[in-house]
């Protein structure tokens, strides 16, 4: 079709013209100077109502009763505006009908859908604070409303009925439900989301549930829910359940190239949650140096904390297919050795027992499942290496610093004693 310059200059001589003759009508006039009206005043009230009520002044602090109910308030209180300028306009437009001399309200009625329009923006903005959800909103309800409000929701919703996607039978794919899908997604997985939080913090809780049970029956939670949510989805979205076996099948085969290290590792997890080899609180050592305390066993990954405040993501499958050392998987108790020197002069038999009873009287030291044993190790260049193994309970990390405690402890009894700790010593002589 070929652009007609003439043809579009002329239907804006038609708009300006009619637009004209709009300006001449005192009915015009009237709709036009209640829209401007109402859209000063509207921020003028809600100014008013911000101050004159405790629930909007300001936002509510942490101690207070109701606390979540008192932030929804407060929340509401960036929408008066929005609120007041779609109630002033649909009072307008009932003052206009009212009065013989005007008697229309079809530009009012027109400014209270757009009204409408900024409300629902205002709502995604103060209410969603995630950057992703408040785009998707904005992106998706937005011009949705605008389409709603405009009259044309119906033209809408049968384009996008009519459009077929994948052809199934008597209930083919379309793009309603393509959206359907979307939307019925967005909001079951937002409540899920939620409800599995505070399903996994309630079972979490139970104290006289073992640590390891608690979180095997709030992974299962997790996902007898997820799958509960899934298929309520589906059926929200009008997906027959013989057309998930075409999605399965899809599913599967991306499962055995692009996802089949996800679904390793999700195995893997499970097996983990139920062989209990790793375990909540376990101190582990992994290749290359890595080592912490397991913080938490996700589906796909295992989180170690490390002792400088540092969290590693290791994929469960580490924890199935290579070696690695629990330090605490059947008993907390550890045994460590110090070692340090004396002088060739030191009467070893009484250092013996000097300190180990020295040692003994720590607190974190142990004597079961055998007191602290003080042994000979070898004769160095310039001193008697001598060594002290003893065992506590924990690992020497963290809040638990068994072998300085120890180091220090052998430090004093030897000074105390008058016990010599040598130092390499070299002699030069001056042969001429």
């Amino acid at each position: 079709m070929d652009f007609d310059l003439a043809t579009v200059q002329s239907q804006l001589e038609n708009w300006r013209d009619q637009i004209w003759l709009w300006m001449q009508t005192p009915s015009f006039l009237a709709q036009l100077s209640a829209i401007v009206l109402s859209i000063l005043i509207a921020p003028l009230l809600a100014k008013i109502l911000q101050r004159a009520i405790p629930f909007f002044k300001k936002e509510p602090a942490e101690s207070v009763k109701y606390l979540k109910v008192r932030q929804i308030l407060f929340k509401v209180g960036g929408l008066l505006r929005a609120v007041l300028l779609v109630l002033l306009l649909g009072l307008s437009s009932n003052i206009l009908l009212a009065v013989p001399a005007f008697s229309e309200d079809w530009l009012v009625k027109l400014a209270q859908s757009l009204a409408a329009v900024f409300l629902v923006y205002r709502v995604i903005k103060v209410f969603l604070q995630e950057a992703f959800y408040r785009k998707l909103a904005l992106w998706v309800l937005v011009p949705l409303s605008l389409i709603i409000v405009l009259g044309y929701f119906d033209e809408f919703k049968a384009l996008l009925s009519g459009t077929v996607l994948l052809p199934m039978g008597n209930s083919p794919i379309t793009a309603m439900t393509v959206v359907k899908l979307v939307v019925f997604g967005f909001l079951f997985f937002w409540v899920g989301n939620l409800s599995n939080v505070k399903g996994q913090s309630a079972i979490r809780s139970q104290e006289n549930l073992d640590a390891g049970v608690r979180e095997i029956v709030a992974k299962l939670f997790q996902i007898v829910l997820f799958a509960i949510i899934f298929f309520l989805v589906v059926g929200a979205a009008g997906i027959p359940l013989s057309g998930l076996v075409v999605v399965f099948s899809a599913l599967g085969l991306g499962i055995g190239f692009g996802l089949q290290p996800i679904a390793a590792n999700f195995i893997s997890g499970l097996i983990i949650l139920f062989d209990r080899s790793v375990k909540i609180g376990d101190y582990v050592n992994m290749e290359g140096d890595r080592f912490g305390r397991v913080k938490a066993i996700n589906i796909r990954s295992t989180t170690v904390a490390t002792a400088d405040g540092k969290d590693i993501i290791v994929p469960n499958t580490k924890f199935t297919e290579d070696a690695y050392e629990n330090w605490t998987h059947d008993n907390p108790l550890q045994r460590y050795e110090v070692d340090f020197g004396v002088a060739y002069d030191t009467d070893l038999d009484a250092l013996v027992p000097l300190i180990r009873d020295a040692v003994l009287e720590h607190e974190d030291v142990l004597s079961d499942p055998d007191v602290p044993s003080v042994e000979f190790r070898s004769f160095g260049d310039s001193a008697i290496n001598m060594c002290v193994e003893f065992w506590a309970e924990g690992i020497d990390d963290g809040p638990n610093k068994f072998t300085s405690d120890v180091g220090m402890i052998i430090w004093r009894t030897l000074k105390a004693n008058n016990i010599e700790i040598p130092f390499p010593q070299r002699v030069v002589k001056n042969i001429k």
